[in-house]
């Protein structure tokens, strides 16, 4: 089974997921934006999945940053242009495999995917 992970490397979130699929034994293909930025085609299949709501953090600093505007005016193709140009706002982890995208991280969320 193919696996992707998706974040930023120092993020508390994205280490614990790592370290939950190293401990389980999962082989995983990491993918850092801060290095590789992401695809506007991956993004946008990503938002036709599980819709950008759920792909756009609004609980870090980088929404915190946003101008008060922007934030008023957010829509999906806002929310998508955002994202390309500042991919750590994206929730992390996003994990992929062949048949299910993953948004955050839980134990109990990895537990059933990997069951």
């Amino acid at each position: 089974m193919m696996v992707k992970l998706y974040g930023i490397p120092n993020c508390d979130t994205m280490k614990k997921a790592r370290r939950w699929l190293d401990e389980h034994g999962i082989a995983y293909q990491f993918h850092d934006y801060k290095k590789v930025g992401v695809d506007e085609k991956l993004l946008r299949q990503w938002v036709a999945r599980v819709g950008w709501e759920a792909l756009l953090n609004r609980r870090g600093m980088m929404w915190r940053k946003l101008d008060d505007s922007v934030k008023a005016e957010i829509n999906e193709e806002n929310a998508i242009r955002i994202m390309l140009e500042t991919p750590s706002i994206i929730k992390r982890p996003v994990l992929e495999t062949d048949k299910t995208l993953n948004v955050g991280f839980t134990e109990e969320a990895y537990s059933r995917l990997f069951s």
